[in-house]
Order: structure tokens, then sequence, then C-alpha cells
């Protein structure tokens, strides 16, 4: 069912979340449309309120303490675009808030509906207000402890679909092998380059896919140079495993990165704006990640990074991470300000 919710919301539909015989209506921002508001204005029931997350409540200058989900409660008659500006879909900075009722919206039913929100793949905001629920609304319906609050353990949730030798340039002797997890379809590559012996240590590298700098060659990022220097590197050692994770923009899907994109062309930098949509520095997890390594016989590794925080999570899910190798790629005019905000933000390390 949960499947079936976030398919609606990605559609522009409502859709009902129950919790203990309450039932809340909830539609998301991003593909709202006026008819629906006007709809939902008309349902008799609790106040309408807009779900952000504590990121999004931060950027946009209308809460500084507070964690986890934000309710917004708003006069009634607000358009569409007021809306819109709210929930992050309008320009960086400050909103004007000086009717808003913010405060913290701890409960079950909005951790859920800002879950199925990421879970689609959209701005984590949606519309919600109580109704009482009708059985012959047409709507889809879920319980709320049908929607686990956090990412489902790759662990029993990640299946081995095929495998194949693809010949790449610099590493002409390669298989790719293709996971998909069960519950959110996402699929994942394990490129194995060479011939790595599962019981030594072996080199590997978690990327994250990048449509924009791997197929495009983008300038603003330096994944495709790291991509391809890595399966280079793989190579040249005598073999390793490429890990291509379904994980574009840090976590946060396509359409949302090319939106961070806009807000860093007027000022942000990479953390900030994606804070502007209301996620977190690195939505990513990699417990995926540790779970393709136990299915390919890999156990202890040296990774090719220069992100801590990937050693730190595979050491978690049970890898034994013996080093690492630094993966250095050139700087240039556009990537400058993304580069810099790794290092001096997010952690990461130089060499």
């Amino acid at each position: 069912m949960t499947e079936r919710a976030v398919e609606e919301i990605r559609r522009g539909r409502a859709i009902e979340v129950l919790d203990e015989g309450r039932c809340w209506l909830m539609a998301a921002m991003e593909t709202l449309e006026a008819p629906l508001l006007e709809r939902l204005q008309s349902v008799n029931g609790g106040g309408m309120r807009l779900l952000i997350t504590a990121q999004r409540a931060q950027a946009a200058g209308l809460a500084g303490q507070l964690t986890g989900p934000v309710a917004i409660s708003f006069p009634d008659g607000a358009d569409l675009e007021q809306l819109r500006s709210l929930a992050g879909l309008g320009a960086a900075g400050p909103v004007q808030h000086t009717a808003l009722e913010v405060r913290r919206a701890g409960s079950a039913e909005s951790v859920a509906g800002l879950r199925l929100a990421k879970l689609a793949r959209l701005l984590p905001a949606l519309l919600s207000l109580r109704a009482t629920a009708a059985p012959d609304s047409g709507l889809v319906r879920l319980q709320v402890a049908d929607v686990d609050p956090q990412p489902p353990s790759a662990r029993g949730n990640l299946s081995l679909i095929s495998r194949a030798r693809v010949p790449l340039i610099d590493a002409s002797d390669c298989e790719v092998v293709l996971f998909r997890q069960r519950h959110d379809c996402g699929e994942h590559l394990a490129i194995v380059i060479g011939a790595p012996d599962p019981a030594a240590v072996v080199p590997v590298r978690l990327h994250s896919a990048c449509l924009t700098g791997d197929l495009l060659g983008s300038l603003r990022c330096d994944c495709g140079d790291q991509l391809r220097r890595a399966v280079s590197r793989m190579a040249s050692l005598g073999g390793g495993v490429l890990l291509y994770l379904d994980q574009e923009g840090r976590g946060i899907g396509l359409a949302n990165k090319l939106r961070a994109y806009a807000l860093q062309d007027v000022g942000l930098d990479t953390l900030d704006a994606d804070q502007h949509l209301g996620f977190l520095p690195d939505e990513r997890t990699y417990d995926v990640a540790a779970a393709m390594l136990r299915e390919l016989g890999v156990g202890r590794i040296r990774l090719l990074t220069n992100n801590p925080a990937k050693i730190d999570s595979l050491r978690e899910h049970g890898i034994e991470v013996i080093g690492r190798l630094p993966l250095v790629a050139p700087i240039n005019s556009h990537n400058q300000r993304y580069l810099k905000a790794k290092l001096d933000r997010a952690g990461h390390l130089a060499e």
C-alpha cells in the first residue's frame, strides 16, 4: 500500500493516512494543483496545515530550534503560490510569516507523510488536514504503521537480478551486476573490474549516480571525473568493485538536485541549497552498499573516497575497511565553490 500511496502523491492526488481511527487527507505540495487545493479547502474537519521539515523551516526563517516535522497553520484563502513559496518552491531566503502559526509536529501521521514524499523523491512538503474517513472516498488509504519512518534495511530487501560482461574503455575485463531493492524499486550496479580476490583486501568505490556529471560531463561537480578515475585506478591495481548507487543528488533525486543548482546560481552553497528545499546535508545511507558487497563475498576493503562518512557507515554495517585511497579530481571555475563546501562544511578530505 505504501507504493500505491507514493504513486498517488506523485500524480498530484490526495491520499488518506489513518492512525487509531483518525484520518488525515494529505497531498504533496510539489504536484498539487489549484483544483485539488480548492477541494481540500472545502472539506469539513480540522484546520489545514502545511507539513515541512525542520531544515526547510530554518532556511525560511520560520523556526530556529525545532526538530523533526514542522506544521504551519495559515489563514483561510491562502493561494497555491503562497503555499508553494512556504514549501521551498520559491526564492532563497526568509519568507513573510506574520499571519502564520508555526509549531513542531512530531505526531506519527506527520512523520509518515514526509517519509512518503521522500520515497516519491518529491519536495518534503505536504498539505494535511483532519477529515472523516469515508468508506467510499475512492482515495488510496493506508495506516501510519504501514509507513516505516526510516529507510528499510537492505538485509532481505535486496536481490541480485542479472549480470553480464561489459568491457569498458578503461577496464576491458569487467562485469556489471544489477541489484534491485524490493520495497522502493531502487536499482544499483556493482561494476566488478578484473578478478578481485574476495579473500583479500578489495579496492572498492561507492559512487552515487550523477546523471549530469557521469553522462553529460557537467563541470559543476567532480562526479564524472571521480567515476572514470576510480575505474582506471582499480584496473591498474589488478581489480576492484565500483558500486554505482541509485542516490542522485546525495539522495534527493534529479529534480531536486537541479532545483538546488538554480539556488546555487543565486548565491547559496550546495548544503544551504539542499536545506532550502527541506533536506538534510546528505540523505544517503550505505547499508545497501554493504549488502551488495556481502552478496559479492567481499568483506575486507580499501575504499577509494574523500568522504570519511562512507568509511564510518560501512564499518557500522559490518564491512571491514582496512584503509583509504584518495580520489582527487580537477578543480575548475564551475565546481570550485561546490568542492570548497564539501571540504569546509561536509567534512571531506582534500587528499
